[in-house]
């Protein structure tokens, strides 16, 4: 060993940094299922690609969220048109790289209870977390996205939850029972479907609504643990902070677009320097080059370097 040049020992310190950095992280991590049977809100912000779950680990998140929403306008073709295949072939990807849990949306599950069955498997087999399932009429209808909701009955989206708890295999896979009633009935009403939700043995519940009131009253009046979308533009400017809302029951909070907004914003601002000749302000000078290398530290150059050049430099 004393013998070694030092490109050894370099690369040999570069596999020991990462091998302590992958047990630190093995630490870390916790089933979904055990976070949220714990005190805290989990935020889990949007993933979309394996370089943005990389990207969340890195800032210390311990989930990930695949929104539907998010991913249809990614591929601009709305959440309504996105089928299963394509969201587990997103996680897959993700989880190759990354061993963060993911929450599934799901949407209106793909079908009538007895498609939930293979929902279900799918859901598991890409190795989702959780899955959140919507009182949504199917097909999905694109007047979603403009405030316009489309509920099927009650009694047939308890039929769905059972269906998934029937088909459930996994018992870490996190069945999240969704109503848009809010918008369609009135908060009673939401809260009605989501107590019938609960009887039928979901998991988690989410009712939709971005009002601190509203979030209040739900979690005054319905069983945790409770899942809400986290507030677009962060907690810090908003009514109710984490640790309120934690103790309200709350224990998921899915960050469904802020980032996707931030990278649109942000691709939009460099393509229009680019073509205009301008430099991009928010790269700043030699910026564009900076980011790249902390990109390429994300997703683990040194690494791959090292095992190429340890087992390649005879060939």
């Amino acid at each position: 060993m004393g013998g070694a040049d030092p490109i050894e020992r370099r690369q040999r310190g570069v596999e020991e940094r990462f091998l302590q950095g992958l047990n630190e992280k093995k630490l870390n991590e916790r089933k979904l299922n055990e976070l949220i049977r714990g005190d805290d809100l989990i935020v889990a912000p949007v993933a979309l690609n394996p370089i943005m779950a990389r990207l969340a680990e890195e800032a210390g998140f311990k989930a990930i969220y695949l929104s539907g929403g998010s991913l249809g306008w990614l591929k601009c073709v709305t959440e309504a048109n996105l089928t299963l295949p394509e969201l587990a072939e997103v996680a897959v990807d993700m989880r190759a790289v990354c061993k963060l849990p993911i929450v599934l949306d799901a949407g209106g599950g793909w079908g009538d209870p007895v498609h939930v069955h293979r929902t279900v498997a799918l859901t598991e087999a890409a190795g989702f977390a959780a899955i959140e399932i919507e009182d949504q009429l199917l097909p999905r209808r694109v007047e979603h996205h403009v405030g316009i909701d489309h509920l099927v009955p009650t009694g047939l989206m308890l039929k769905k939850i059972e269906a998934a708890r029937e088909a459930r295999t996994d018992p870490d896979l996190v069945i999240i029972a969704r109503t848009n009633a809010r918008r369609a009935g009135g908060l009673d009403e939401a809260m009605r479907r989501a107590e019938a939700f609960h009887k039928a043995g979901a998991d988690m519940l989410f009712c939709y609504t971005r009002s601190a009131d509203e979030l209040r009253i739900m979690g005054e009046r319905l069983p945790p643990p409770l899942m809400m979308f986290a507030p677009p533009d962060g907690f810090g400017t908003f009514a109710l902070k984490e640790l309120d809302l934690a103790r309200l029951g709350y224990r998921l909070a899915a960050s469904s677009g802020t980032a996707f907004a931030a990278m649109v914003k942000a691709v939009r601002q460099s393509y229009e320097c680019l073509a205009q000749g301008r430099m991009d302000p928010f790269l700043g000078p030699g910026g564009a080059d900076k980011e790249m290398k902390a990109a390429q530290d994300t997703c683990g150059l040194d690494r791959l370097l090292e095992i190429e050049r340890r087992t390649m430099k005879d060939a």
